[in-house]
C-alpha cells in the first residue's frame, strides 16, 4: 500500500523513523520504510544500529553522494508499493495523525498530495535565523491557500505521490542541484497531474546556517535561470521569474544588475547577520538573478 522513502545525508533519523513506524502500525496498513544513506559520513552506524531490527524497515547505503534527485529515483525504484511518501531526514510530523491523514487523502482522487511545511514558533539561535524567517514567512502556508495555485508551493520534503507518476516526472529531471522543486511542480502541471494540498505538515528541524542558506538561495536562482533558458516546457508560477521576465522585457534588469554590484555586500551583511530582513532577501534574489543573467 505505502512505501515511505527517506533520503539521508549526515543526519540522525531514528526518532523520525520510529514515529512514522508507530503511526503506520496503528493504522493497520501494509507499509515499508526505506532510507538511503547518500554518501553520509556521519551517523550511519548510529542509524543502522537503532533501526536494523525494526520490522518493515531497511536501508540502502551509498558511499558516494548522488544527490537528492537521484536518491529519490533510487528509492522509488526499490519501493514495493504504488503510493510513495517522500520525507526529508530533518523533518518530524506535526500531528499524531500524520500517516492516518495521508492514508485518507489517497482516496481524494489526486495523484500527488502535499502536506505542507512548518517551523517551530520559538526563534532558533541567531546563526540559523535566515532559514527560519524565510521558511516561516514563505513556506508555512495553509492548504486552502496552496490549493489556489497547486503547482506553486510543491515542497519535496513532505509529499505523497503515485509511483508511476513520480517515475514519469522524476525521469525528466537530469540535473543535480538545489532548487529543483520548481521544475518538479512545473512538470506536474505540464503533464496535467492532479495535485492536492492538505494540512498535514512536518516541522523542519535541520536549519542551515545563515551563510550556508544564502549560498543555497544563490544556487537556486542560478538553477531557475538555467531552466528559463534551457527548458521551453518549463511553465512557471514562480514569482521571482515573473518579476525577472518583466524587468528584462523593459530592460530594467540592467539597473538591478548594477544595484547588485553596488550593494550586494551590505545586503549580505544583513542577511547573514542576526536580524535578516525578508524584503532585502527578495531584493537580493531578483538583483542577483539580473546580475547572473548579464554576467
Amino acid at each position: 500500500m505505502l512505501s515511505i522513502l527517506i533520503p539521508v545525508y549526515n543526519y540522525r533519523i531514528s526518532k523520525l523513523v520510529f514515529e512514522i513506524h508507530r503511526q503506520a502500525v496503528l493504522e493497520h496498513i501494509t507499509f515499508e520504510i526505506l532510507y538511503l544513506e547518500d554518501g553520509s559520513t556521519a551517523y550511519v552506524k548510529d542509524n543502522n544500529s537503532k533501526l536494523e531490527n525494526l520490522n518493515h524497515c531497511r536501508s540502502i547505503i551509498f558511499k558516494n553522494n548522488i544527490g537528492r534527485t537521484a536518491a529519490r529515483d533510487m528509492l522509488a525504484h526499490e519501493a514495493t508499493y504504488n503510493w510513495l511518501l517522500f520525507l526529508d531526514a530533518d523533518v518530524f510530523p506535526k500531528k499524531d495523525t500524520f500517516i492516518k491523514d495521508y492514508v485518507a487523502a489517497m482516496h481524494l482522487g489526486a495523484e500527488a498530495i502535499y502536506g505542507g511545511f512548518a517551523y517551530e514558533n520559538t526563534a532558533p539561535k541567531l546563526e540559523y535565523m535566515l532559514r527560519w524567517k524565510y521558511g516561516s514567512t514563505y513556506e508555512e502556508v495553509d492548504a486552502q491557500t496552496r490549493n489556489l495555485k497547486p503547482y506553486r508551493i510543491v515542497i519535496s520534503a513532505n509529499f505523497l505521490i503515485r509511483k508511476q507518476v513520480f517515475n514519469t516526472i522524476n525521469s525528466r529531471i537530469i540535473r543535480k542541484g538545489y532548487g529543483l522543486d520548481n521544475y518538479f511542480g512545473a512538470l506536474l502541471k505540464t503533464e496535467n497531474i492532479t495535485v492536492s494540498h492538505i494540512n498535514n505538515e512536518v516541522i523542519h528541524h535541520g536549519l542551515d546556517t545563515n551563510i550556508t542558506y544564502l549560498k543555497k538561495i544563490e544556487d537556486a536562482v542560478a538553477e531557475l535561470l538555467w531552466l528559463y533558458y534551457n527548458k521551453p516546457d518549463f511553465y512557471h508560477d514562480n514569482s521571482l521569474l515573473k518579476t525577472f521576465s518583466t524587468l528584462k522585457k523593459y530592460k530594467l534588469n540592467i539597473l538591478f544588475s548594477m544595484f547588485y554590484k553596488a550593494f550586494n555586500s551590505s545586503i549580505k551583511k544583513n542577511l547573514t547577520g542576526t536580524t535578516p530582513k525578508m524584503l532585502l532577501l527578495q531584493l537580493y534574489k531578483v538583483s542577483y538573478m539580473c546580475y547572473k543573467d548579464l554576467a
